[in-house]
């Protein structure tokens, strides 16, 4: 902040001048795999935003060390977070450009004359052209901020929805979140829309096969994870996409997951919309966005009303604006959206492969310390997933063994994971996960093993 303005620096390298950077090194003991992190099949992969222009070593000490909260203890032991997939933590440079918005430069946006009101519109606005450059998107013009990922999809459903027949075909994924199940459930409920599934292999993939046979003339959205959630399965979405435009429909990307983990390239995807949600990207809660191709944003009618939405509004007529004002009813999350412009600037300085490669490694380091174990079993074992390792224990339950793991300072996560449809095709009524972020540690590593094979003794 300088003079009392707040300045959000624009992510290195523009759109024009990005190139695939060179991985950096991985975590001991672990095979190196630049594309660890992208989705199994070379057509599937996208060029990688974060990577472009990034830094080609990657420090994981000097990465934790900008992440106050790691330095805690929990019940006397060193924190080990590996809850990253529910939330992830928040670096230093977020919560100081939070901090700096809030105490030297905040108004209203849009519309305002007065300098508090310009600048603060200069930063909320410079935040959509950095998820715009993160997403290779090709104008920020095509960036809606939401109030996370759950709201874009609501959004376009409910877009969707005014338009459907009864009769017409939704394809969803046996292995996506109740944020991309609950919304199209509720068209079928009041449009009359016939959902069909996709199946999950026994290793977590997705079956493409059947995907293909399910497709036809009355398919209208198809609607998929980047990467799971429980799994860690990484989709071949440039394929998905592929198959589904062929047959008419538009494809939904839940990239909540895959915008943190994976390369998330719309423009190589190609699909018609993509969402992401702050929290996972280091940035704060209740800031999201949606990604549109223009053509496929324009197809939607306005989701809420109010302010900032319309071009004008009388007495016996309304017309609406442009996307994206078209969706953003009423005061924006102002200062969410700086802080999720300031976590994706911040990210955006590591090499996306490197970041990739050091998570694949603290994933196989686990696996490791685990193998041979006949009392514990991995769920989701696809090639190339991302740094998720959710399990069972014979014997016990879920919500058990994250609680006394909890007693040696190690946080995982325990339950359904909001994918009951996935849990229901497992068997399971319920599991434990971990999942990893480039903040994590070999020791981290080890100590979640270690705390596992303690916990589970609890229970011979």
């Amino acid at each position: 902040m300088a003079d009392g303005k707040l300045v959000i620096a624009p992510p290195p390298g523009s759109a024009a001048e990005r190139g695939r950077g060179t991985a950096g090194t991985a975590v001991e003991g672990a095979t190196s795999n630049a594309a660890a992190g992208s989705a199994p099949t070379t057509a599937s992969r996208s060029p990688s935003p974060a990577s472009r222009g990034g830094s080609v070593d990657f420090d994981v000490h000097a990465v934790r060390a900008q992440f106050p909260i790691l330095s805690r203890q929990v019940n006397g032991k060193p924190l080990v977070y590996l809850d990253s997939a529910a939330s992830a933590q928040k670096p230093r440079a977020v919560i100081d450009a939070l901090t700096a918005a809030m105490e030297g430069s905040y108004a209203n946006v849009h519309r305002g004359l007065h300098t508090l009101a310009n600048e603060t519109t200069e930063a909320f606005e410079a935040a959509r052209e950095t998820v715009a450059r993160y997403l290779n998107a090709t104008s920020a013009d095509q960036i809606v901020w939401t109030r996370g990922g759950t709201e874009a999809i609501n959004l376009v459903a409910a877009g969707v929805g005014q338009s459907l027949q009864p009769g017409d075909e939704i394809l969803v994924s046996q292995m996506e979140h109740h944020s991309n199940i609950v919304p199209w459930h509720m068209l079928r409920e009041r449009h009359g829309a016939v959902l069909k599934w996709i199946p999950v292999k026994d290793d977590g993939t997705l079956d493409m096969e059947a995907y293909a046979e399910l497709l036809g003339p009355k398919t209208r959205v198809v609607a998929v994870t980047h990467m799971s959630n429980v799994l860690g399965t990484l989709n071949p979405v440039a394929d998905i996409v592929r198959l589904a435009h062929a047959a008419g429909a538009r494809v939904l990307v839940d990239g909540c997951q895959g915008a943190v983990h994976a390369d998330p390239d719309v423009q190589a995807m190609g699909c018609d919309w993509y969402v992401l949600t702050g929290h996972k990207l280091f940035g704060p809660t209740a800031i999201g966005a949606l990604y549109g191709t223009a053509e496929a944003l324009e197809s939607l009618p306005p989701y809420q009303g109010g302010g900032e939405m319309i071009q004008s509004v009388s007495e016996d007529r309304v017309t609406y604006a442009k996307p994206p004002q078209r969706f953003e009813a009423g005061t924006p999350p102002i200062l969410e959206a700086i802080g999720l412009g300031a976590a994706l600037t911040w990210y955006s300085t590591y090499d996306r492969a490197a970041v990739q490669a050091h998570e694949a490694a603290l994933l196989e380091r686990v696996r490791e310390r685990l193998s041979g174990l006949n009392w514990l079993t991995e769920i989701g074992t696809a090639p190339g997933k991302g740094a998720i390792f959710t399990f069972t224990v014979d014997g016990a339950h879920a919500h058990d063994i994250a609680q006394i793991m909890d007693r040696y300072g190690v946080a995982v996560r325990a339950g359904l994971h909001c994918a009951e449809p996935l849990a229901t095709r497992f068997g399971l009524t319920s599991s434990t996960r971990a999942s990893f972020a480039l903040y994590n540690t070999v020791e981290d590593a080890d100590a979640f093993a270690a705390a596992l094979i303690k916990a589970r003794e609890f229970f011979v």
